[in-house]
């Protein structure tokens, strides 16, 4: 199996999708971002000075997904149809778990996206919370399932 960013000759190069089929298309990514108990605790009660840490991080990592061909420099600009992100507070084990899924109808996947989405809304909840928890570790980046386009559909066993 070859690698699809480069010709030939071995030099980079965007992959031509003029050709392939519109499909709905699909992906979603997961993450974690640990931090102290106390951290935790004043994001869930609203008392972090930056303001509402989960709906800030929801709007960077919408606003990431869409801008993610701006990043990373093989990526399509691409027409979302849809971004979804969630948080799920693990007090047992001091985290949040961060949730993207993307979709669209297009000629190339959202993988790229969504994780995209996860490590932005990562890094707000971090510079939101940094003044009082410089010890935060953003980690388990990945993608958990991707469907539509001629690979079809992959979901993470774990």
């Amino acid at each position: 199996m070859s690698f699809s960013h480069l010709d030939k000759h071995g030099r980079s190069k965007m992959v031509d999708v003029t050709s392939k089929s519109t499909t709905e298309r699909a992906a979603s990514a997961s993450g974690y971002i640990y931090m102290k108990n106390s951290t935790l605790d004043r994001i869930m009660s609203g008392n972090v000075e930056k303001g509402a840490v989960f709906e800030v991080a929801r709007i960077a990592a919408i606003m990431a997904v869409k801008k993610t061909g701006d990043l990373i420099p093989m990526c399509h600009p691409l027409n979302i149809t849809a971004v979804d992100v969630d948080f799920a507070p693990e007090t047992d084990k001091s985290r949040i778990r961060i949730d993207v899924e993307v979709k669209l109808a297009g000629r190339t996947g959202v993988e790229m996206e969504a994780l995209t989405g996860v490590s932005v809304a990562a890094l707000t909840i971090y510079d939101m919370c940094k003044a009082v928890d410089k010890d935060m570790v953003i980690s388990d980046i990945r993608l958990i399932k991707k469907s539509g386009g001629k690979s079809g559909t992959y979901k993470r066993e774990e």
